[in-house]
């Protein structure tokens, strides 16, 4: 009769159960070889973690032209400049290089569904870019011009992203959608909307 008590006790009164009866509630060897990356992904990776780390190095480059001077003579090729020194253009040149490089790597890499906005910075520093390679020493003014366009094009398109998401999420239907673009509000109220 002990030994039925004991099994009653077992059976009713809940155990502590110790770390080592407690059986995995995942396997590991599934898990470790779903998340083994492959050796493309690995290059590419590197590489872009490489590129990141010479970020600096690339853009203090601009420290080794000559200062005082417009004109860079090398055995290889002479430069010549509209900005007040070599070292001044290429100060110019490397500010505007290395958020182009960083927001390229973000744009590619980013797997966010907002990540087509990532474009709209990218733009204005491209047209920044370009504007000091031709050697326009209004590069920082004439941008928005050009920017304005991609904007009206790419803002738009991401809040129709955002708004297809949110009715997905919410099991909404596009008629509710459209019923909902068409009611007036103030402006206040459309921006709080934005963010809801």
């Amino acid at each position: 009769m002990p030994q039925f008590l004991q099994l009653v006790y077992l059976l009713l009164v809940p155990q502590k159960a110790s770390k080592m009866n407690k059986p995995h509630n995942k396997s590991t060897s599934e898990r470790l070889s779903f998340r083994q990356p492959d050796r493309k992904s690995l290059i590419q990776g590197g590489i872009i973690v490489l590129i990141i780390a010479c970020t600096p190095f690339i853009y203090y480059a601009y420290e080794s032209f000559p200062a005082n001077t417009q004109v860079w003579e090398t055995p290889y090729f002479t430069f010549t400049t509209l900005y007040p020194s070599v070292y001044q253009y290429a100060w110019f040149l490397s500010g505007k290089t290395i958020p182009v490089i960083l927001l390229l790597i973000w744009f590619f890499t980013c797997k966010h569904w907002w990540h087509w906005i990532i474009l709209v910075p990218l733009a204005m520093y491209i047209f920044q870019l370009f504007n000091i390679l031709k050697q326009n020493l209004n590069a920082d003014e004439v941008e928005i011009i050009y920017v304005v366009p991609i904007m009206m094009v790419l803002v738009p398109f991401v809040y129709l992203i955002r708004a297809k998401l949110f009715a997905q999420m919410r099991k909404d239907d596009l008629k509710s959608f459209e019923e909902e673009l068409l009611l007036k509000r103030s402006l206040w109220q459309q921006i709080k909307d934005l963010f809801r």
